[in-house]
């Protein structure tokens, strides 16, 4: 889960990372009234979960409470890059003399931990990583020693921090760990961190990504969950323990694991080449258990999706049987009744295959089309889609 910045302020709060006050805002007059509050010259920020705030306008500084009235007036509304924002981060201005970058973040790749920093902050990362490669070090942090002071020297060295500020960005990094580790994140980062013309050494901007599979050791973290803007079908999904993700297609997919359910997603993809350009709607991983409530579930969200005009349901039994899976799928037809108005293919291969396939021909559901391969299903799935869309074209 992504948060946002004010969210990853408040994370770095707790954990001792020095930052600058403020409150969020969703109104004109609530912008105005933390501006007073806090009695400085401030940021009026968007909250969005996407970069490049400033050159949209999203991000404006206001000398006074008034003007951090019309500033909010201006961003809130505002899309950037297809994200409205609704809420603003007003804060307490700080001066900047030099602008600073350091993260920490989960390496896949590797199979370990980076600490990534550089004295050349405030661009965006991406563009100096490109342009001048040799500005941003590159440190391997090994997870069981973690970041203490003499490993945060390191990193701090490798970055090239004055020496003025060495001392300073030291303790930073093993707070930025703490948060990191304490928190169960995959990414901290801060761009910039700042010197004021004072020396002093603060965290103006603030991204954090938190591994979801830890959640189950922070009831906390439920609260940073933006469900208002989550998809509501994702929202729905994942009330009902359902690893689901709305995607721009027509034919909506159901299989079990994520390795099968994005070669399944390729398959449909080509195979929409040759039908009108359709393509899948969704991911849907129902995992190992394909009970008909499970399967009802699935069938529910997906044929709750205006855009999905045909299903493609591709299973490989394994520990759970391919009978057992058409039992769930006649089971949930069933379980939906009138709901189920869109057009199924079922493909089941592995386990048991035979009597599911039996289950499924002596159900005779006429909205069950079955296959024998991922391509012919994928075909078919593909030609219902681009049928049923044409038959809604005025003159098709």
């Amino acid at each position: 889960m992504d948060l946002y910045e004010y969210q990853a302020k408040e994370l770095f709060a707790a954990h001792g990372v020095p930052t600058t006050p403020g409150d969020t805002a969703r109104t004109v007059e609530e912008a105005e009234a933390i501006a007073t509050r806090l009695g400085t010259a401030v940021m009026v920020k968007s909250q969005v979960k996407t970069g490049g705030r400033g050159k949209a306008g999203g991000v404006k500084f206001a000398p006074d409470a008034a003007a951090a009235a019309a500033k909010a007036k201006d961003i809130l509304g505002l899309d950037i890059k297809g994200h409205v924002t609704r809420t603003v981060l007003v804060s307490e201005a700080a001066d900047i003399a030099e602008e600073y970058y350091v993260s920490f973040l989960l390496d896949r790749a590797n199979r370990t931990f980076l600490a990534m920093a550089s004295r050349e902050g405030g661009m965006e990362i991406e563009e100096l990583a490109v342009e001048r490669p040799d500005a941003l070090a590159r440190i391997p942090v090994d997870a069981l020693p973690g970041v203490d002071r003499a490993k945060a020297a390191e990193i701090a060295d490798a970055g090239k921090f004055p020496a003025e500020v060495r001392d300073q960005v030291i303790e930073i990094l093993v707070s930025l760990w703490e948060t990191f580790v304490a928190e169960d994140a995959t990414l901290v980062e801060v761009n910039p961190l700042v010197k004021t013309p004072t020396g002093t050494v603060l965290a103006l901007d603030g991204k954090v990504s938190l591994d979801e599979n830890a959640d189950f050791r922070h009831p906390g973290h439920a609260a940073f969950a933006d469900t208002e803007a989550e998809n509501p079908l994702e929202a729905k999904a994942k009330a009902k323990g359902l690893n689901y993700v709305k995607l721009d297609g027509q034919v909506g997919i159901i299989g079990n694991g994520a390795g099968l359910v994005m070669s399944t997603l390729d398959v449909v993809a080509y195979a929409g080449e040759n039908h009108g350009g359709v393509t899948p709607a969704n991911f849907l991983d129902i995992g190992g258990g394909a009970s008909a409530e499970v399967m009802a579930n699935g069938l529910d969200i997906i044929l709750s999706d205006d855009d999905v005009q045909s299903v493609f349901v591709n299973v490989f039994g394994g520990i759970t049987a391919c009978d057992a899976v058409a039992n769930g799928i006649v089971a949930a037809l069933g379980i939906l009744g009138d709901a189920a108005t869109k057009p199924l293919v079922v493909r089941l291969d592995g386990n048991n295959v035979e009597e599911g396939r039996r289950i499924l021909t002596e159900a005779a559901h006429p909205l069950v089309t079955q296959a024998d391969t991922m391509d012919e299903g994928a075909e078919k799935a593909a030609e219902l889609a681009h049928s049923a869309l044409s038959s809604q074209t005025p003159g098709a």
